[in-house]
């Protein structure tokens, strides 16, 4: 029964950490399996009401691994535990089988009363560095937390939290086999991604109606008009690849001039110096070549720093309008 145990804790490590290269290596250089077996025999001393004796071991646990595991904790099987300097883990928790924890993760509580105050972690879940979970909650199965997230309320199962406090930003449902590595989806861009898709809806009816002819237009001018709005539509092809969202989007082009078979494109960065301005600024040449037969392209990178100054100002006008 033990050594079925010791077996499954060094398998589990294999098929969670990728750098685990050896049994041997398992054996003497995994402090989180180590704090995991002396946390079995001082929960043992625990259930038997052999408190300070239960205590000790565990504190004796702490000073070799770095790792703090009440021994009224319990803890399921096949637990890894990556890392695991700083992980806390108070008396009331309970933790699943298959649950991956990574250093710096705090169980804890938020009640100073004899009760159910640590939260209940289920099978299969992943919980980030630095994580920290607060309170009788319960973190469903195959949920996973983000790094430094701070966790207060339920997680339903399968659910992605991140942030501060933690949210819910991706309900898709889990499994034993899902890769771990995929990145975690960030909440707040996709609020900003929504507002911004609004903005440049809102935007493009405004551009709309100025471009609404007032008489009789020239057909060199309408021409010039359709080539902008086509230059508009290519240049959404053009993804900020710091925010995975496009410039047109985001609202980094400001304005687009076209002149016979040249165009000048005016482009809004927070500064010059911007490690992506020549990359964006090539991809924008190499969009608007060749529609309408446009031959040259000239692209201004505009500085337009927040300037507190100026928006108190903007501010103090519109309130006077």
């Amino acid at each position: 029964m033990v050594f079925n145990h010791l077996r499954e804790d060094i398998q589990a490590i294999f098929a969670k950490d990728p750098a685990a290269r050896s049994t041997l290596e398992v054996l003497f250089c995994y402090p989180g399996l180590h704090a995991l077996w002396f946390h079995r025999r001082s929960h043992w001393l625990w259930t038997h009401n052999l408190f300070f004796w239960a205590r000790l071991l565990s504190h004796i646990s702490r000073f070799l691994t770095g790792i703090e595991i009440h021994p009224g904790a319990q803890i399921g099987r096949r637990v890894v535990i990556d890392h695991g300097m700083g992980v806390v883990i108070g008396e009331t928790a309970e933790v699943g089988n298959d649950v991956l924890i990574y250093m710096g993760v705090v169980l804890g509580g938020t009640a100073l009363d004899k009760v159910k105050r640590h939260p209940t972690i289920e099978d299969n879940v992943i919980i980030g560095s630095g994580a920290i979970i607060l309170g009788p909650i319960r973190i469903g199965k195959g949920a996973k937390v983000g790094a430094g997230s701070v966790v207060v309320r339920s997680v339903p199962d399968g659910a992605t939290v991140v942030g501060v406090p933690g949210r819910i930003a991706g309900p898709e449902p889990g499994s034993p086999e899902e890769v771990i590595e995929e990145v975690m989806p960030d909440p707040m861009l996709r609020v900003i991604s929504r507002l911004l898709d609004r903005q440049n809806q809102v935007e493009e009816r405004l551009r709309t109606i100025e471009q609404a002819p007032q008489g009789l237009v020239s057909a060199s001018v309408q021409q010039d008009i359709n080539c902008v709005n086509q230059i508009r539509e290519a240049l959404k092809e053009v993804i900020d690849p710091e925010v995975g969202i496009d410039i047109v989007d985001l609202g980094l082009i400001k304005e687009i001039r076209v002149k016979g078979k040249t165009a000048e494109i005016d482009m809004v960065l927070t500064c010059k110096a911007c490690p992506l301005s020549d990359h964006l600024s090539d991809q924008v040449r190499r969009r608007t070549i060749g529609i309408c037969g446009i031959e040259q392209v000239t692209v201004n990178v505009l500085d337009e720093p927040w300037n507190w100054d100026r928006f108190v100002k903007q501010r103090g006008n519109l309130r006077e309008i």
